[in-house]
């Protein structure tokens, strides 16, 4: 195969450099390869190969990334925040060939119509870029073809594993709460409902990430000599001639794969273009290494101006996450929880083929709106927000839900059993955080503002405890439910209606009534979630697609402002948020960001 860990001596000038090999850059580099096998083309991955890795490959083994000694990701921690109790909130990103896709939960969910149209981008409209989320995928459910693809290379299907008693449970209490159950929604058109949801996993249950399913099968086909790919390597910055055209990168060993070595910095040149695609979070910290960014954070970190671009780093996103776990009366076959504590290895599972290990243990998830009361009991200035972004843009959801069949927590944390969780996140947060660096050296400390919660008038902190209450209610209305896992709920007094309880049985869904609230409650609840709420690993919009004055970053085609020859491809580009998990978003950008590359490249059509 092409991939090295150390660069051919001979391979010092390359036609085309892709800076980090992630989602969107293994789709890059793919269909660069596909489209003209004769264009010499290097990645650059700061992580290791994730070439058949039992961790990537096997969906059940996703939280194995999140640990805290995890070589597959990579970990930003942000600054104190008096918004979230004096937290330093970390927000792990992919750190492996795959990017995201090769450790995030694999949920198959795209975003809202409203939410490409918002970018005001020509090229980069919903019913533009439709024929591209057809074209990286092969959907195995029922469709005409007027929704999904087919014969794309990404696999999205229900894996090996739906535990359908446990989905029509959920979905009956959601039709108590009066929100209705569809087939599908990812049509872009659909909203404001519950649906079972497919997984980036192949139906024999093998997680569909963009390295196994673009980048690997060119490197091993024989036909394409020209692609290359180095990993455990660090893009340090990229190089700029006189006329401010990219001509290369400046990279370096990784010490978290060679600890015993002193990085050395070598350098690559670029023929063509360089195209950088290390994350919302890595691109702006590359770019700012080399040159590009505000005048005065350069300065500061002692890194030469070489365009003065303010919109680099800026408006950081993400859509913030909190999951609240329930002991249940669920079975053991039904639930994550023997692999997650530890109880069944992943080795003795895999001799007895069980069919958890290809699931993620998602089924049924929604996008969820705000009705009229809803809206006016969360105060005038939340009203307002409503009547401004939402009232009259019913493709726009409000919160996004989702139950997990088990308990994802610390482990220890709780006693043996069965559990189900909540997983709560928010659409479009109005909250917006920033990231750069403070020296010219990858190692260097970093500033990031996660931002999280920093929204004037609290409008995210009512969001999230508007789907708090919500969803403990839905639980309440299931035959599983068996009360609230304490420590990681509020901690309501025992007096209080909301008080958390232990169950024998399933409650009486016919007498049942919603829980009430006192002031306490409420404050309580607040304290909580600022204690509490972290990051949906869904980092977006620091380089963002639009015009210099709006503080954008790249233009339509992604070219980065004020210089040559350099472009971006990854989820630091999109300029607003989007109402999904967002690595399909990623996908889309990889296809779409390939499409416009081949075309000004000379090569002919983009390969369908």
């Amino acid at each position: 195969m092409g991939i090295y860990k150390n660069l051919d001596e001979n391979l010092g000038e390359v036609d085309v450099i892709i800076a980090g090999g992630g989602t969107a850059g293994c789709i890059v580099a793919a269909r660069l390869a596909e489209a003209d096998p004769g264009l010499s083309i290097l990645v650059i991955e700061g992580g290791p190969d994730n070439y058949n890795n039992p961790a990537v490959v096997t969906p059940a083994m996703f939280l194995t990334h999140l640990a805290p000694d995890s070589k597959t990701a990579l970990f930003y921690k942000a600054r104190k925040s008096d918004q979230l109790a004096g937290r330093e909130v970390i927000v792990p990103c992919g750190g492996t060939l795959g990017g995201g896709s090769s450790i995030n939960f694999m949920m198959y969910t795209r975003a809202q119509r409203d939410d490409f149209d918002s970018w005001k981008t020509p090229g980069w409209t919903a019913d533009e870029l439709y024929p591209f989320l057809k074209k990286l995928e092969t959907y195995h459910g029922t469709s005409n073809g007027e929704y999904h693809g087919h014969n794309g290379p990404i696999q999205v299907s229900d894996g090996t594993l739906r535990v359908k008693s446990v989905e029509d449970d959920f979905l009956s209490a959601v039709a108590k709460m009066g929100w209705p159950q569809i087939p599908d929604l990812q049509t872009l058109n659909h909203n404001h409902a519950w649906a079972p949801y497919k997984r980036y996993v192949s139906p024999d249950g093998k997680r569909s990430d963009s390295a196994h399913m673009y980048l690997h099968p060119r490197l091993q086909d024989g036909k394409h000599p020209n692609l290359h790919v180095l990993v455990e390597s660090q893009v340090v910055r990229v190089l700029f001639d006189d006329d401010k055209r990219a001509s290369g990168v400046e990279y370096q060993s990784n010490p978290l794969f060679n600890p015993q070595d002193k990085p050395a910095k070598r350098t690559v040149r670029a023929r063509k273009l360089v195209i950088v695609s290390s994350g919302a979070c890595g691109t702006p910290l590359v770019l700012q290494r080399s040159g590009l960014g505000h005048a005065d954070i350069l300065e500061k970190a002692g890194v030469p101006l070489v365009e003065h671009l303010p919109g680099v780093g800026n408006d950081y996103q993400d859509h913030n996450l909190i999951l609240f776990p329930f002991k249940t009366s669920l079975q053991p076959h039904e639930t994550l929880d023997e692999l997650l504590s530890g109880r069944l290895s992943f080795e003795e599972a895999a001799k007895k083929k069980d069919p958890r290990l290809g699931w993620n243990s998602i089924d049924v998830a929604g996008k969820l709106r705000f009705s009229e009361e809803d809206a006016a009991s969360l105060g005038p200035e939340f009203k307002a927000a409503w009547e401004r972004d939402f009232k009259h843009k019913p493709n726009r959801p409000v919160m996004l839900m989702a139950l997990l069949n088990g308990y994802f927590g610390p482990l220890g944390a709780v006693e043996p059993g069965q559990y189900a969780t909540m997983g709560n996140y928010t659409a479009y947060p109005y909250s917006r955080g920033q990231i750069s660096i403070t020296g010219p050296e990858v190692g260097d400390p970093l500033d990031f503002n996660a931002g999280f919660f920093t929204d004037a008038g609290d409008k995210d902190v009512k969001k999230q405890a508007w789907a708090y209450k919500r969803s403990r209610e839905v639980m309440r209305r299931t035959s599983m439910y068996r009360g609230e896992v304490p420590g990681f709920h509020p901690p309501f007094p025992a007096d209080s209606k909301a008080a958390l309880v232990t169950l024998d049985a399933a409650l009486d869904t016919s007498t049942i009534t919603d829980i009430e609230y006192s002031a306490e409650d409420e404050k309580i609840l607040e304290q909580f979630l600022r204690e509490n709420i972290n990051t949906t690993w869904h980092s977006i919009g620091t380089c963002k697609m639009a015009p210099r004055d709006q503080l954008g970053v790249v233009d339509k085609d992604l070219n980065v402002h004020g210089v040559k020859g350099l472009k971006l491809a990854d989820l630091s580009i999109p300029p607003e948020n989007v109402a999904a998990n967002t690595n399909n978003t990623a996908l889309l950008v990889g296809e779409r960001a390939a499409d416009i590359f081949i075309r000004e490249l000379g090569l002919g059509k983009s390969p369908n």
